[in-house]
């Protein structure tokens, strides 16, 4: 097969999957996945971050890693320009809440975390209990109030709780205070960076230690006053069907939300497409696909043909 063919293939993602004192095991009886116990978190579900490098399921470049791809079949990516893969997509299952958490910027990463990259990231609500919140933000007036209630543990003057519901779509950009609260399942899209400050972890042990906070630096970081609520949370309502409803556009990525009722036919003309199929099941372009399943569509794939009753999240570099 020659390389111009490669670029007609659809790269199905084997995920890589994490362990967390937060985690639970809806990635396995919700999603179906094969997973390594019942405090499993996270799905890393397209990435090629050193801790995490998911491989290619099957076709030409079957068991190649994808930080293997970007740097030997850079056309696959319409010759993006930069060192690593630029996104990283995430599924998170927080049966318990995560930490208090908050993360740089590029400039910050680079400077304090050898070279890495920033993360900007952003999620999409899967599921979530009734009267369900997040922490997005905080309370803090000025610098020195935020280092006043941080250092003095005034975490419920600190705290801003936002109510959500599935189908919400939150932006977090770095500087933000965040954390996922229990019961909450999330697709990320975010940079593909692995530096998270944490503020404060309701004093939790794990093997019998409390795990390592990151005061100063979040203190550094945190972006005061925090954005207002309306900046951060995207509604997106009613949803068209069968089209690409865009749910934001960042120096980063774009990220679309897809409802395949019947049919529906887009062209892949962007360096590529990330897809996750998130709820129901179809096919492209005659290939089945199901929930949990991850693929990209190279550069120059073409039209891409769904049917079937399904829900995705698309995204790609700006």
């Amino acid at each position: 097969m020659g390389n111009a063919d490669a670029n007609k293939e659809i790269l199905f993602m084997t995920p890589v999957f994490k362990q967390m004192i937060w985690g639970g095991n809806k990635l396995g009886t919700k999603w179906g996945y094969e997973i390594p116990g019942d405090n499993t978190g996270e799905c890393w579900a397209v990435s090629a971050h050193p801790n995490g490098d998911c491989t290619v399921k099957e076709g030409t470049f079957a068991g190649k890693t994808l930080s293997q791809l970007w740097r030997e079949e850079p056309q696959i990516f319409g010759n993006v320009e930069g060192d690593r893969f630029p996104l990283l997509i995430k599924i998170i299952d927080a049966n318990d809440d995560l930490s208090i958490q908050v993360h740089p910027d590029d400039v910050y990463a680079n400077a304090n975390e050898q070279g890495s990259l920033g993360k900007t990231e952003c999620w999409y609500i899967l599921d979530a209990p009734e009267g369900a919140t997040l922490v997005i933000g905080h309370n803090a007036r000025d610098n020195a109030e935020l280092e006043d209630m941080i250092q003095n543990g005034r975490w419920d003057e600190f705290l801003r709780e936002v109510p959500v519901k599935k189908g919400d779509f939150i932006q977090i950009d770095p500087g933000t205070v965040h954390a996922i609260k229990g019961g909450i399942e999330i697709l990320e899209t975010q940079q593909n960076s692995d530096i998270t400050y944490r503020v404060y972890d309701y004093g939790r042990l794990q093997d019998g230690k409390p795990r390592e906070l990151h005061i100063d630096k979040s203190i550094e970081v945190i972006t005061v006053p925090a954005k207002s609520v309306e900046e951060s949370v995207i509604n997106v309502s009613a949803d068209r069907k069968n089209e690409m409803n865009l749910l934001i556009s960042c120096s980063y990525y774009k990220v679309w939300k897809l409802d395949v009722d019947g049919s529906m036919e887009t062209e892949q003309d962007y360096p590529f497409l990330i897809l996750s199929v998130v709820e129901g099941d179809g096919t492209i372009n005659g290939q089945a696909l199901r929930k949990g399943d991850h693929f990209i569509l190279p550069s120059g794939f073409g039209k891409a043909q769904f049917a079937g009753k399904m829900e995705l999240i698309a995204s790609t570099v700006c």
